[in-house]
């Protein structure tokens, strides 16, 4: 096959059918109704970051000579156009659902969410008392006029108004303050009715209490979004650190990527407004009368409802750490697997806890991408410090919009006496990985933990991870290794089992396609199955479609954007992608390789990106263990069967969802795994294979 006949889809284009996933999510009817607001939420949250990255970053690219342009083959100003074509369809669909659907389907569980021009004598008593005590203090209006109009500046993502006069040529600026106040308050109620509003409406109707000069004629809602990368200068030069904390303030004055107005907005008015910000055409996206949706992630409900939210579920109690409060004892029998969120982060935060005690154990070392601002995982590091134990903390200080945090915890570790080590110039460590000494009969005896998610607490309740407590010699030398090389120790590490970036995982992952495809070619069984977030890496894409072209069968489920296009003809024919959304988000990462009969699974923090295989330190390690390969294979097979919440990913991007055929059961995975998972560390002979026979169990 002529490689230069590959073809592949556009990554900020194919995100957009991500966040289209999303929204079908906030469109099912089958979805609980504060689910269903929640996924708008995340919709618009999604969004943020994207004009704030992905948008911004072509922007960037604009300022690159056109003749360079020309010669690399970007065209930013065409993709640009797009986005804003695709999402400007999708922000109508958004509106449609939450409109038409949702705050009548709130109306019928009697929450109304009430505009001011329809607060009634009491709501309007309540509300001009509120914005008085409450809002008005934290007002900060102007007067715009041609004579001071570069004075005037947007902070990233905040909300205003743009207020017009009835005998002025000027204009009002005000603030918002949903970030200092809730941006949602409850009114008195009226019989069994609970009604809300936005504090925006609270504002929009006192607002000649801030201009008291002037006859108000309209207000207008505006947000700028302000690009959110860290554009470091010399970067190789001083502390990383030091210079990433300097340039934290630069995002919320970075240049503007989108400013979302209201859609009614006057001609005139929006010609003023580009001017005044120096925004181009481009930059101008049309919206509804509210913005920041991502607010409704705190939408109150006064009824307290249980039938409005999913139901609650319990966690999975795990069958051997349950046994024994020695989890050393435990992992040193056999490896142990954790699946996040069917089970508590706490299995993780325990075993840590106990290392920081347990009188044998002489040093923790553990790398942190995401840190929680606080937690008992942080805590137990601080304990094992103050009772004599050696810590090193790999802080990761580039991990987006989560600096700030992550240098402050960095701080803390060193004035408590760690060894923290921070990230490495033009790379990144995103890998989540744990390693414990500990004393044993004279022997030093390691035990490691690698996971496909953060140490977080608070995200391991919604994001879908897994993770291996393993004290296989084998792993744990080639983990030590991978810490010397945070550390600055060592620059080759010569790992014998994990895959490590950017060293080996590349090399290894083209060798497992490429034994694949010879199999297929002598015959044999080939198969490929993989699970990861993002697909865009274009020699391992490459690699899948010769593979395909052979005959190898290849099962992908992509969570977020492919560049892979499944199903041409000649090209992918055997290359199927599905995508789950559902209740949690998925991210974990499983690999897996039929390799002859002889499967090989592997478990880690590295999606096949470019970014991952050659610009961060990642880490991913083989399941060696009999019973854990069973469980994860299991578990994958579940997902890539699921006839509920999957979309097949087409070359149209069409996002339909994968149809139950007569024959199989009806699978929701994240109940079929939870249901799985409960019945194996109830009774650990059950045999997998039924979870995708039996419709009873998983339905």
């Amino acid at each position: 096959m002529d490689e230069n006949k590959y073809t592949y889809n556009d990554r900020d284009i194919n995100w957009l059918s991500f966040n289209e996933r999303v929204l079908q999510e906030a469109e099912d009817p089958t979805n609980p109704l504060y689910e269903r607001l929640k996924f708008l939420a995340i919709f618009s949250s999604n969004l943020d970051e994207y004009f704030r990255v992905r948008v911004s970053r072509l922007r960037q690219i604009k300022k690159i000579d056109k003749q360079l342009r020309k010669k690399l083959a970007l065209k930013p100003n065409k993709q640009v156009k797009e986005i804003l074509k695709l999402v400007k369809l999708q922000q109508e669909k958004f509106g449609k659902i939450f409109f038409s659907t949702l705050i009548p389907e709130l109306a019928k569980n009697d929450i109304h969410l009430v505009n001011y021009q329809f607060y009634n004598t009491d709501q309007q008593q309540f509300t001009t008392q509120y914005f008085i005590s409450k809002v008005l203090p934290l007002i900060d209006s102007k007067l715009v006029t041609n004579s001071d109009q570069e004075e005037v500046f947007l902070e990233n993502n905040k909300l205003y108004y743009l207020v017009t006069f009835e005998e002025s040529e000027s204009f009002g600026v005000v603030n918002i303050p949903s970030d200092q106040l809730e941006r949602f308050v409850c009114l008195p109620t009226e019989n069994e009715s609970h009604y809300i509003t936005f504090i925006d409406d609270i504002i929009k109707l006192n607002l000649n209490q801030i201009f008291e000069n002037q006859k108000i004629l309209d207000s207008y809602q505006i947000k700028l979004s302000r690009d959110a990368e860290l554009y470091i200068d010399d970067e190789f030069e001083g502390i990383l650190a030091e210079k990433i904390k300097e340039s934290l303030s630069q995002r919320n004055f970075g240049q503007p990527t989108r400013l979302l107005f209201d859609s009614s907005m006057p001609k005139t008015l929006k010609n003023e407004v580009r001017k005044l910000f120096k925004l181009g055409k481009i930059d101008m996206m049309p919206g509804g009368k509210y913005h920041n949706f991502s607010d409704f992630f705190s939408f109150p409900d006064p009824t307290n409802n249980s039938f409005l939210h999913y139901p609650a579920v319990s966690e999975v109690r795990h069958s051997e750490f349950e046994k024994s409060d020695n989890y050393f004892d435990i992992i040193k029998r056999k490896d142990q697997l954790v699946h996040f969120p069917y089970m508590s982060f706490d299995y993780v935060q325990n075993f840590i806890n106990q290392a920081s005690t347990d009188q044998y154990v002489t040093e923790i070392k553990i790398s942190l991408y995401r840190v929680a601002k606080e937690s008992e995982l942080t805590n137990s590091l601080l304990k094992a410090i103050e009772n004599g134990k050696k810590v090193t903390v790999f802080i990761e200080a580039k991990a987006r919009f989560d600096e700030k945090n992550n240098l402050k915890w960095g701080k803390t570790f060193e004035e408590k006496g760690a060894s923290v080590f921070y990230s490495y110039p033009k790379i990144k460590v995103h890998s989540k990985i744990l390693l414990v000494k500990r004393k044993e009969k004279d022997i030093i005896q390691s035990y490691a933990y690698i996971g496909t998610g953060n140490f977080n607490a608070k995200t391991s309740k919604i994001y879908c991870d897994h993770g291996l407590f393993t004290s296989n010699s084998k792993i744990t030398k080639d983990l030590s290794e991978v810490f010397e090389v945070l550390s600055g120790k060592m620059i080759l590490p010569k790992p014998k089992q994990l895959l490590v970036a950017p060293f080996t995982v590349r090399n290894t992952f083209e060798d497992l396609i490429d034994i694949e495809t010879e199999n297929a070619k002598n015959g044999k069984p080939a198969i490929i199955k993989a699970k990861l977030n993002s697909l865009e890496d274009k020699k391992i894409i490459n690699k899948l479609y010769i593979a395909s072209s052979i005959g190898v069968k290849i099962e992908l489920l992509v969570r977020g954007f492919t560049c892979l296009i499944p199903g041409l003809k000649g090209m992918s024919e055997n290359i199927r992608i599905t995508s789950i959304v559902d209740r949690y988000l998925e991210h974990g990462r499983i690999y897996y390789f039929e390799n002859g009969g002889e499967s090989k699974i592997f478990i880690g923090s590295a999606d096949w990106m470019t970014r991952n295989l050659d610009k961060r330190i990642e880490v991913l390690t083989p399941i060696l263990d009999t019973d854990c390969k069973k469980e994860l294979e299991t578990i994958l097979d579940m997902q890539l069967s699921d006839n509920k919440k999957s979309r097949i990913q087409d070359a149209k991007s069409s996002n339909s969802y994968k149809k139950k055929m007569d024959d199989e059961p009806s699978i929701q995975s994240q109940k079929a795994i939870r249901t799985y998972l409960n019945q194996i560390h109830t009774d650990n002979n059950i045999l997998s294979e039924q979870y995708l026979k039996t419709d009873e169990k998983i339905s």
